[in-house]
């Protein structure tokens, strides 16, 4: 009885301390429970979302938080002894509505933050409140799967042999990590989800290999009879170039055809094996080694055009060497006329002026009885080159009225 009119004794002396208190704990209170519910929706995203980095973010605004709690217990702490010992400090309601307001500060910065991001936040709760069903929904689906790879009639294909694999890595890997660290555990268990995808697509794809594989074989048996027919031009034609033409305008091509030869006899040995592979019911290697068939005709068919092309590309220039140049000076005439239409004469004029000299010296330079045409193209492309980047240079730049400085 005594204790209870002590207590409403002072309460009634000076009902401001109870009012104070019960102004500074509701604030409080209500910035607690934002900065709650915000510290465990950052740390969802921080967990499930972790390049998204709103962890940092929101350490600066639970720091303000902190400072403004710190603040809060200070005051308390004096308002109570202040309240026992009858002090009556000139400036208590201003320190009161200061924390006051720096509590409200700091819940309009967690609402700030939390709105700001609200649609990752509550993402980030929702994911990582439906991890463990993820990890035991994609589990069950990789032992359904892995069982059918067992059993399957393909199982020894590469493709099963290897995703199976996978999946048992996975399975173990998601198995090892704790429940509690969801960030890894849904990780894990999206790594095994795509392993399984991998190992049910090779299993759906498994039954059509045999027929890709006879096509594929079929396939690359016509290109090579076509490749080794083309190939037989390269003799004749490098023979033309030298004939025709200055030696070093086919000084590169000179290992063309031996190197083509080698090529040719790789795909057919590549071929050769593939059609072994498909006989012995192992379509998958045999699709590997078609495809590898096919890599070396692509390189002997290269090294093959490069001949021909080359010696129809210089009789060409030989029967008319102007028509090349001028289209050249074509291009440097257009893009003369783009300088002066944008402005930019002083900046590009003398470049592009020098350009009719170098074609001029490329002209003079079809001397002799066997003028290096080669050399020729290859001065002429550099040109056309160059010009074509001082075009695409200025269509960049805003004309000189329009710029600002």
């Amino acid at each position: 009885m005594a204790g209870r009119r002590r207590g409403w004794f002072r309460s009634g002396e000076d009902p401001w301390f109870e009012q104070t208190r019960s102004a500074l704990t509701s604030a409080f209170l209500d910035m607690d429970r934002r900065q709650s519910a915000a510290d465990a929706a950052a740390a969802a995203a921080d967990e499930m979302f972790p390049e998204r980095d709103l962890g940092r973010r929101w350490a600066a605004v639970r720091e303000i938080c902190y400072a403004a709690a710190e603040a809060y217990l200070q005051l308390t702490g004096e308002l109570d002894q202040d309240e026992q010992t009858g002090a009556r400090r000139p400036d208590r309601q201003q320190r009161v509505d200061a924390v006051v307001r720096q509590l409200g500060s700091a819940a309009q910065q967690v609402d700030r933050f939390y709105h700001g991001d609200r649609g990752t936040l509550e993402e980030a709760v929702a994911v990582r409140r439906a991890v463990p069903e993820l990890v035991e929904r994609v589990a069950a689906e990789a032992a359904r799967v892995r069982r059918q790879a067992a059993e399957s009639e393909y199982a020894d294909y590469p493709s099963v042999r290897d995703g199976a694999a996978a999946v048992d890595e996975a399975m173990v890997t998601s198995a090892a990590v704790p429940p509690d660290q969801r960030g890894r555990a849904r990780a894990a268990a999206n790594r095994l989800a795509s392993a399984t995808a991998d190992l049910s697509e090779s299993l759906a794809q498994a039954p059509s290999r045999s027929g890709a594989a006879r096509k594929a074989v079929s396939s690359v048996t016509t290109r090579l009879a076509a490749v080794r027919t083309r190939a037989e031009r390269i003799g004749p034609a490098h023979s033309a170039l030298l004939r025709e033409f200055n030696a070093a305008s086919s000084a590169d091509l000179a290992d063309n055809e031996r190197t083509s030869e080698r090529h040719i006899a790789a795909a057919a040995e590549a071929l050769a094996g593939a059609r072994a592979a498909a006989a012995e019911n192992t379509p998958e290697q045999a699709l590997e080694l078609t495809t590898t068939a096919r890599g070396h005709l692509a390189d002997a068919e290269q090294l093959v055009d490069a001949v021909t092309k080359r010696l129809t590309e210089l009789r060409a220039v030989r029967d008319d060497p102007r028509q090349r140049a001028e289209t050249v000076r074509f291009r440097l005439r257009d893009a003369q006329m783009l300088a002066v239409s944008r402005g930019l004469v002083p900046e590009w004029g003398s470049v592009l002026d020098a350009q009719v000299d170098r074609l001029d010296r490329v002209a003079a330079s079809l001397t002799g009885r066997h003028p290096d045409y080669w050399a020729y193209v290859n001065e002429l492309d550099t040109i056309t080159e160059f010009i074509a980047g001082i075009v695409e240079r200025m269509r960049k730049q805003s004309p000189p009225g329009q710029r600002r400085g």
